[in-house]
This record gives structure tokens, sequence and C-alpha cells, in this order.
């Protein structure tokens, strides 16, 4: 399991996370980025290569074990939203 978080700030919408992994990236108009911080069905390594494709790095993809999913981590339950400048 992989986790996936998006600095919001850095994120300027350029996109290449969506078209390598549009199962957990999507753009929603020009300017806002969609995607699942849980990323249960994507390869790592297709996360892995999103993530490099950034040209800001705002993508961090985290492994995750089963046993550590639910312990002291804050609630990422909801969907990302950024607004790119």
């Amino acid at each position: 399991m992989a986790r996936i978080a998006v600095d919001l700030n850095r994120c300027q919408g350029y996109a290449q996370c969506a078209f390598l992994a549009p199962e957990i990236f999507a753009m929603h108009g020009d300017e806002a980025l969609l995607y699942d911080p849980e990323a249960d069905g994507a390869p790592r390594e297709k996360l892995d290569r999103a993530a490099a494709a950034c040209p800001v790095q705002a993508v961090l993809v985290d492994a995750v074990e089963p046993d550590d999913a639910g312990t002291g981590a804050p609630d990422a339950s909801a969907e990302g939203v950024s607004r790119a400048r």
C-alpha cells in the first residue's frame, strides 16, 4: 500500500502526474489537481514515475505497512485539491 501526498503550495498544475497515473491523479479544469491519497490498486512503479515526473517535486509517495496504516497518521480520506497559480 502506498500513501500519496501532494504539496498543494508547490503544485503548479503541470499535470505530469495525471498523465502518468490517471487512476490516481486527475486535473479538474486547468488549475485544480484531484488525487486519491491512498493508492491501493496502483502499481508502485507507476506512482514513483508520476512523482519523479513532477517538475516542481510536489508529489511524495510513501510506502505504508498494513499495520501502520491506521496508527498516528493524519486522516487523509478527503481528496486533495490544488489551484495552480
